[in-house]
């Protein structure tokens, strides 16, 4: 991944303005965040106490106290059935939250009750039967009788209203023709709803009620609560009637990080659960962090204005090299560093770079003046230099020669002489570089090419009968120039290496094989390619080239007449 320099030194004086900031920030940030935590942690916790300690003194200070006062007072076989009922509508009347008051006789279907008017008027708007609703069953009272839960109030909400009543039963003493007498009590909890809602805290934070099953209650809508870790904490100690309070942070199904603490009222069988959101609870410390984070933004800006302008003034130089260099890669050996005047060791390092240029192209000029051999040898050269000698190698040797060339030398300007030859060894060495030849030399008008490898006599035989059909289309193109070529190709050892002085060396080919394709060349007929022996053999395999068979020939050098072909591409009938 590529890391400009620019940037590196825009990240290096970001860091060291905002750095310190950033460890100022974090330990304030931190200090801030626990102090506001253990002041969270301990609203929770008496916002939890107070509402637990409420409960508990609103039902036995407005509930549970009265009705017993009321059950010792029909507790009397001094009064009849009438004054009994009387003094249950006397205490329905003083106690407003209690919506039914009744004496069960046991054996009896028929159970004495009284109801609050007003609430009666509200079951029959909703479509109940008051009387239906209001009364405790014998069951009921059978259930708590057996439990021992005389005076613990059982919980239950209407549905069709959403209003919550508990359910209370207190046994009687005296008995009514010889039966058990048990008071009952319907007392509507909304006065309970009413301290949730109205607390200060509820502005802020969140303050639920759970029964034993993880429902919320004392809300119009029963809602399951087990998702939440914190009601999850708290079921097992409802159940087991533990009273032991507690805090817990923790994090909602929504992924909201909460804090959150409950208590255990003595009375109900509920846990009352306050919780707070980290962002809430944070605020202040959210707000130190935003002015920190703005003060720490204009010192980010200064420092990246700075960096930006002190990075540009030293990458600058630099991208200019760059891009000097992205035009060397391409090329262009004519370009240069220009206009650093910063009197430092980039400009030393584009003085340098500007030598560097101008004799790599130096180089690159003397190239076109050698062969790939050469260029091959001088790059598997020691310390000490291409040392002189050859080796044996098996190659193909061609062989062009252009006729004509003399008569046309004598006859047009020199100027125009040499126009001609580069303009037919263009062709000649595309031909030669396409089909993976080497340019050994040329000799005035002839050009020498070496082929290695495998498929060396076909490719060699391919590229000789190539260059004739171009030489053909070159001759229609100039017939002024009235110029053919023949070829010769020959394949063999031959020895490669360097030879000549110590200071002035020619890396090239010696041998029989050279000699022979130089021999072939000279004895072929304009626009054609004659080939020995050994080339025909390896060649004939290649379904686009047609050898045939010629008279043999004397060559200079060679005593015995040499069997020689004709080479040219197979024409499919």
């Amino acid at each position: 991944m590529k890391f400009p320099l620019r940037l590196k030194f825009f990240v290096f004086a970001s860091l060291l303005a905002v750095a310190p900031l950033v460890l100022v920030a974090q330990n304030l940030t931190r200090l801030t965040r626990d102090e506001l935590r253990s002041a969270a942690n301990e609203e929770l916790t008496t916002v939890a106490t107070q509402l637990r300690t409420e409960f508990d003194s609103t039902f036995r200070g407005r509930w549970l106290t009265p009705l017993m006062v009321i059950r010792n007072a029909i507790d009397s076989d001094a009064l009849g059935v009438s004054q009994k009922i009387s003094l249950l509508t006397l205490g329905l009347e003083e106690l407003p939250q209690v919506v039914a008051l009744q004496l069960s006789v046991q054996g009896s279907d028929l159970p004495i009750l009284v109801t609050n008017e007003s609430f009666s008027k509200r079951l029959v708007q909703n479509g109940l039967d008051p009387i239906e609703t209001l009364t405790t069953s014998d069951d009921l009272i059978s259930a708590i009788e057996g439990t021992g839960q005389f005076g613990r109030p059982l919980i239950a909400q209407i549905s069709e209203t959403g209003d919550w009543l508990a359910t209370l039963a207190l046994p009687l003493t005296s008995t009514i023709a010889g039966r058990q007498v048990t008071m009952a009590a319907k007392i509507d909890l909304s006065v309970l709803g009413q301290l949730v809602k109205r607390h200060p805290f509820a502005q802020r934070g969140e303050i639920t009620v759970i029964d034993h099953a993880g429902r919320r209650v004392l809300g119009e809508q029963v809602e399951l609560l087990t998702t939440r870790s914190i009601v999850s904490s708290a079921l097992p100690l409802i159940v087991a009637g533990a009273r032991a309070d507690a805090l817990e942070p923790y994090t909602r199904p929504d992924g909201s990080a909460m804090l959150g603490a409950y208590a255990f009222p003595d009375w109900f069988p509920w846990a009352v659960i306050t919780e707070l959101s980290e962002a809430s609870a944070y605020a202040v410390s959210n707000a130190i962090t935003r002015q920190i984070l703005v003060v720490g933004l204009v010192g980010f800006a200064i420092a990246s204005l700075g960096a930006m302008i002190f990075a540009r003034q030293l990458t600058q130089p630099i991208l200019s090299i760059g891009q000097v260099a992205e035009r060397v890669r391409h090329g262009d050996f004519t370009a240069r560093v220009e206009n650093i005047r910063t009197g430092d060791e980039i400009a030393d390092l584009a003085r340098r770079f500007n030598q560097m240029i101008a004799q790599l192209g130096q180089r690159l000029e003397l190239m076109k003046f050698v062969s790939e051999g050469t260029i091959s040898a001088i790059r598997k050269a020691d310390q000490d230099g291409i040392s002189r000698g050859g080796e044996r190698s098996s190659v193909s040797v061609i062989f062009t020669d252009i006729r004509g060339y003399t008569e046309f030398s004598e006859r047009v300007a020199p100027e125009v002489v040499i126009e001609a030859l580069n303009c037919y060894f263009e062709v000649q060495t595309g031909i030669v570089n396409r089909h993976h030849g080497d340019i050994d030399k040329f000799i005035g008008d002839a050009l020498v090419a070496v082929f290695e490898g495998p498929d060396k006599e076909q490719r060699a035989v391919t590229c000789g009968v190539e260059i004739t059909e171009a030489m053909t289309s070159l001759l229609e193109e100039y017939p002024e120039y009235n110029l053919h070529v023949g070829i010769g190709v020959a394949s063999g050892e031959v020895v490669k290496g360097a030879i000549g002085a110590r200071n002035r060396m020619d890396f090239t080919v010696l041998g029989s094989t050279v000699n022979l394709s130089a021999r072939l060349c000279s004895k072929a007929a304009p626009e054609q390619v004659l080939v020995d022996q050994a080339t025909m053999k390896a060649g004939q395999s290649k379904a686009d080239l047609q050898f045939n068979q010629l008279a043999p020939i004397m060559l200079k050098g060679y005593s015995d007449p040499v069997q020689t072909y004709s080479a040219l591409r197979h024409i499919q009938p």
